[in-house]
């Protein structure tokens, strides 16, 4: 007979630490509180600032706050670890659920895992593998993946990833949940537009987040000259950090036959500031060259937008090709191109909204709770 759940343990960044993993414990914690018992427990320390030069924090929007959360875990000291471990073993938790993204965090979480042998623990892998891969992360996820009694995962590339890891890991796979959250204001289209400086009839096409190679930004901008082409008052807004390749990407950007169709807001979007980006837009473009899954499709989907994504990692599964969007090949700048085109010409906005809206409960916190609850109930049969 299954054991109950009632008590839960969620470790993992959260308000104010910025990003969309903080976004997402906030989100999960509020969910599994409508159910259970809660306790979140997050860091005193993220990331050394030799490895993390940027503020890691920002205060200015408590969507995400989660009151008495415990800033109790400094990833980089080991002294602190069994502390940290005393401290989540004295909230007698029934189940211990651990954000997973990046191997960084194996040393800290073997150190404070191996202290919680008695408590099962589950990971939210959000990457079983990192995005931009290097010497021995296989091996550190290995080793701090195995440590748990179940996975979640949210794509087919990662539970592939987790099946060849670690063969006989109880797991589920359950979509990447939509972020509705950033409706802060409920603005309309015509209220953003109005606040950005964009004119009502211009179409609007959005990449945003941080600007990564693997993200393929490169290709929007290939892609540019023949979507304005085609399109004519069409504007193309590049939103998120470039980080110390932003000269390299402007370059691009000149030399195309499209510069004057771009909107560049270069820099940390705070989570205040995100809505007026998607609820201005008119489709929405990840065009990666490689992923597991993607934050940025959940909040476009949050505001009813439109997404055309490429056929990789999970993309595939959370955009339903000439439904909710579209997908293309990465790295095909033409079929980019003629996908953005295609939306335009056929009128597809009103009728891709539906389908979104349609696949609410596809995405819900309510459906991940219930994933939750039913591998709980797998593993103490």
């Amino acid at each position: 007979m299954a054991k109950e759940l009632n008590r839960i343990a969620v470790i993992g960044p959260v308000y104010p630490f910025k990003g969309g993993i903080s976004h997402y414990t906030g989100l999960m914690v509020k969910a599994l509180k409508q159910e259970y018992e809660v306790e979140c427990v997050s860091y005193s320390m993220q990331y050394p600032k030799i490895l993390f030069k940027k503020e890691q924090r920002d205060y200015a929007n408590k969507t995400f706050e989660i009151k008495n959360t415990r800033f109790i875990i400094n990833t980089a000291d080991p002294f602190n670890w069994n502390k940290a471990a005393e401290e989540i073993k004295s909230l007698r938790p029934d189940l211990v659920i651990v954000q997973w993204w990046h191997p960084y965090f194996a040393p800290c979480y073997q150190g404070i895992l191996s202290k919680l042998k008695k408590i099962p623990v589950f990971f939210i892998c959000h990457n079983v593998l990192p995005h931009e891969r290097f010497p021995l992360d296989g091996l550190l996820s290995k080793n701090t993946l195995k440590k748990a009694a179940g996975c979640i995962v949210h794509s087919k590339e990662d539970e592939a990833d987790l099946k060849e890891m670690l063969p006989g890991m109880p797991y589920r796979r359950n979509m990447h949940p939509t972020y509705n959250a950033f409706r802060l204001r409920g603005m309309s289209r015509a209220e953003a537009r109005s606040a950005l400086g964009i004119g009502p009839d211009e179409k609007i096409l959005l990449f945003f987040g941080l600007v990564r190679k693997y993200k393929g930004l490169k290709y929007l901008i290939e892609a540019a000259p023949e979507c304005a082409k085609a399109l004519g008052n069409v504007k193309i807004c590049v939103v998120g950090d470039f980080g110390s390749s932003k000269e390299e990407y402007m370059s691009l950007i000149e030399a195309s036959d499209a510069a004057d169709h771009f909107i560049i807001r270069d820099g940390y979007v705070p989570d205040a500031e995100v809505e007026p980006y998607f609820a201005a837009a008119d489709l929405c473009i990840c065009p990666y060259i490689s992923a597991t899954q993607s934050g940025i499709v959940q909040i476009a989907f949050g505001f009813g937008l439109p997404v055309v994504a490429t056929d990789v990692g999970g993309l595939p599964e959370a955009v339903r090709d000439n439904k909710t969007g579209y997908i293309v090949p990465p790295g095909d700048k033409d079929a980019l191109a003629s996908a953005i085109i295609r939306f335009f010409t056929e009128e597809k906005a009103l009728e891709f909204k539906e389908n979104i809206k349609d696949d609410e409960k596809r995405f819900s916190w309510e459906n991940m709770v219930m994933t939750i609850n039913g591998l709980y109930k797998e593993i103490t049969a």
